[in-house]
């Protein structure tokens, strides 16, 4: 059982005596008694930590305990992993500039945050006898996020929709 895994005895909490004692520097000061070891801790300013409790005897650690739950919870959250997903924007072939800005801009975000974004045009009617005004529109898409994302599937019509994927780069 690793210290992380676990809450830790600290400073009266701690109940065998004698205790294997590490200074701050990591110098191992010896076996002493309870009372000792706590007065060299709070003499320092700081905790004692119970890291060893299976030992015989127990080892105990001079240290600053809410620095050291800090950075170990800041070395669990940097351990975790970002789930890529898929987010979508879709559009129309007669969407207004200002729409479509608005629309790259949120994408951009997407990329930035590490997702995939799957851009989609989609037509409507006889929207379908223009499809490359749709294609237009992609096109524009496109060069507007290339600086941030790379193209993982080109352009496909799929019947009434027109869709491609991009990756963060």
């Amino acid at each position: 059982m690793t210290i992380e895994t676990r809450s830790q005895r600290v400073n009266e909490q701690i109940r065998s005596s004698p205790v294997r004692v590490i200074g701050v520097d990591g110098k191992q000061l010896g076996i002493l008694p309870i009372e000792q070891a706590l007065a060299l801790a709070r003499e320092a300013e700081l905790d004692l930590v119970e890291v060893g409790p299976l030992e015989r005897p127990p080892v105990c650690r001079i240290m600053d305990y809410g620095k050291f739950k800090y950075e170990q919870r800041k070395r669990q959250h940097r351990a975790q992993t970002h789930q890529v997903k898929i987010k979508e924007i879709r559009v129309r072939p007669r969407t207004g500039k200002h729409d479509l800005e608005v629309k790259i801009n949120r994408a951009r975000e997407f990329l930035q945050d590490k997702d995939k974004v799957l851009v989609t045009v989609q037509f409507k009617g006889r929207e379908l006898a223009h499809v490359e005004e749709g294609q237009r529109v992609m096109a524009e898409i496109l060069q507007a996020l290339e600086d941030v994302g790379r193209l993982e599937s080109p352009p496909a019509n799929q019947g009434k929709r027109l869709v491609c994927l991009l990756a963060p780069k």
